[in-house]
């Protein structure tokens, strides 16, 4: 099993994709807008990757957050609220925002996999700070280190009781990022007492089954490299001081934080500690570099896959989609 999760072209798989994917073996595979047309065709679509691998437990992949970052939207899907919603009411009433983000994470998961999608990337554990870049912004739940992991646990246990994963990113923090790491690599200048801060809704959550890093430079630590390509932050930092043992991915190697060719971002994030090389654009060309570029995912990786994919136990408690959303809504509209 190749050490790369790969993004698709389209709608369905093309003659072409069908045959690098069986000789790639990707560990994953991740959806993008350009992907999601309605329920039936990505579930199609899924079925499709779950034949061409014969694994039933393949991790399918997809960002779907709520407010402005979500590939599933409208007039097929719903809309889903921002993380911010969640923040302001836990302000007012804390085991309310709670419940409704764990209610509203129930139902993302309900509607996923209907669509064959079985891990969503979240929940954002990045700690919102004043003057950062937007990228952030309104997608954390909040301004507080213990406000954020409760919320945060509170969306792992709703993804997990409808049956997908959860995961944790960015770490170690994106929350004091001054530029958009998907344009430029940002430089966080912070001291280690300041990091603690952002890192400690990660070591909360840090039993969490998978996690993506940040293309984020922390001075404090590696002042060369971002997290995602430096071994000192992976190895001393998210493996040793957070206490992560999950199942680790690159945030996006295609975005321009990073510099090199896509084999070399891809081999670089593998050879500094994560488990797997991200990336997303689906392109054929950059996909071939990718995979010529990574290994086999290490044995290790392998277990803490496995281990991930079997941490989901969906419960049969009776609460279905249009209840889910029914009690978020009700919870959310106390603020």
């Amino acid at each position: 099993m190749q050490a790369a999760i790969y993004g698709l072209e389209g709608m369905t798989l093309s003659a072409a994709e069908r045959a690098f994917f069986r000789d790639a073996d990707p560990a994953a595979f991740i959806l993008f807008k350009r992907n999601c047309g309605d329920p039936a065709q990505v579930l199609a679509l899924t079925d499709a990757l779950r034949d061409l691998t014969a694994r039933d437990d393949l991790p399918v992949l997809i960002d779907q957050e709520g407010g402005r970052v979500a590939r599933m939207r409208q007039p097929n899907w719903p809309d889903f609220p921002a993380a911010e919603k969640f923040a302001l009411l836990y302000r007012l009433a804390p085991s309310s925002a709670i419940e409704a983000v764990r209610s509203n994470a129930r139902a993302l998961a309900l509607m996923l996999r209907q669509a064959g999608v079985n891990v969503d990337c979240l929940p954002l554990l990045d700690v919102r700070q004043p003057g950062a870049t937007d990228i952030i912004g309104d997608r954390a739940l909040g301004e507080e280190p213990m406000q954020v992991a409760a919320l945060g646990r509170a969306v792992l246990d709703g993804l997990a009781s409808a049956g997908v994963v959860g995961v944790i990113k960015h770490m170690p923090g994106h929350g004091r990022a001054l530029v958009d790491s998907h344009k430029e690599l940002p430089v966080v200048g912070a001291g280690g007492e300041e990091l603690n801060l952002d890192l400690e809704p990660f070591e909360r959550l840090n039993w969490a089954p998978m996690g993506m890093t940040a293309h984020v430079v922390y001075e404090a630590w590696d002042d060369e490299r971002p997290a995602s390509l430096s071994p000192t932050v992976i190895r001393d930092i998210i493996r040793g001081r957070i206490g992560f043992d999950g199942w680790l991915m690159s945030d996006d190697i295609g975005m321009e934080a990073l510099r090199g060719d896509f084999g070399e971002r891809a081999a670089g994030v593998v050879a500094a500690g994560c488990d797997v090389a991200l990336h997303c654009s689906g392109k054929m060309e950059e996909m071939v570099a990718v995979a010529k570029a990574v290994p086999a995912m290490s044995a290790a990786g392998v277990e803490r896959l496995q281990r991930a994919m079997a941490s989901v136990n969906p419960e049969t408690d009776g609460i279905d989609f249009a209840a889910a959303i029914a009690k978020r809504d009700e919870l959310l509209a106390l603020a």
